[in-house]
């Protein structure tokens, strides 16, 4: 299991983004050498935890629950099928561009050691947004996205370190319960009734995730 690509982004003008000033990050490609990795902080004020990769919208991403997002060369290697078009590493404007990780299937609280200091923790999936769907630029995006139900992985920082192409990733903590960023996401988004699954998960839950799960089940105690 290795990381491919280290991605970062620049601030790039863009009509498709909701972000203070019209510009996005998305845009990522990879890193010549070793990128730093640091937790950056609450969000809302912090951004990407990675160095010189840039997060415009802080009101919907970065943070230290987004610090970082990982998306598999393998599911990459399906849409470029899909769609009949290439996509390089980062053009889903991920991170880190994995080989040989099951992202999809890592459960949430999950740690990965990338190279020989940073340490990763799974904290949610990936939401598909207006400015994913016009970096995109393909007709029904989020819905088909939506659809595919394998959205990548977001982390935090546990342990920062150096990272680069070629970094191997080991799994060194994987947590008993059964909730995988794919649940996570169906339960986010086409499959609600899934939420009350995600409290296996607990602490480990991005916050909103953990508020919109309690909350449904406080609902449906209401009415019961």
């Amino acid at each position: 299991m290795t990381v491919l690509t280290v991605n970062l982004g620049r601030a790039e003008a863009a009509a498709h983004t909701d972000a203070p000033g019209g510009a996005t990050g998305i845009g990522k490609r990879p890193a010549d050498g070793p990128v730093r990795v640091e937790d950056p902080g609450p969000k809302g004020t912090g951004g990407s935890g990675l160095a010189g990769d840039a997060v415009c919208d802080l009101r919907h991403h970065g943070g230290s629950d987004q610090a970082v997002y990982a998306f598999a060369r393998e599911d990459l290697d399906g849409w470029e099928r899909e769609l009949g078009r290439a996509l390089p590493n980062g053009a889903f404007g991920e991170n880190l561009t994995t080989a040989g990780v099951d992202v999809n299937g890592a459960r949430i609280g999950e740690r990965w050691r990338v190279g020989p200091d940073l340490v990763l923790e799974v904290s949610s999936s990936r939401i598909p947004c207006r400015t994913f769907a016009g970096h995109l630029d393909e007709r029904g995006w989020v819905k088909r996205f939506t659809q595919a139900a394998a959205p990548g992985a977001y982390l935090r920082v546990i342990e920062p370190g150096e990272i680069r192409a070629g970094d191997v990733v080991e799994i060194v903590h994987r947590p008993a319960h059964d909730v995988t960023v794919r649940l996570d996401f169906l339960a986010s988004t086409t499959r609600r009734d899934l939420l009350p699954r995600l409290l296996a998960a607990r602490d480990a839950l991005h916050p909103e995730t953990l508020r919109a799960a309690l909350a449904y089940v406080e609902r449906n105690a209401a009415d019961a």
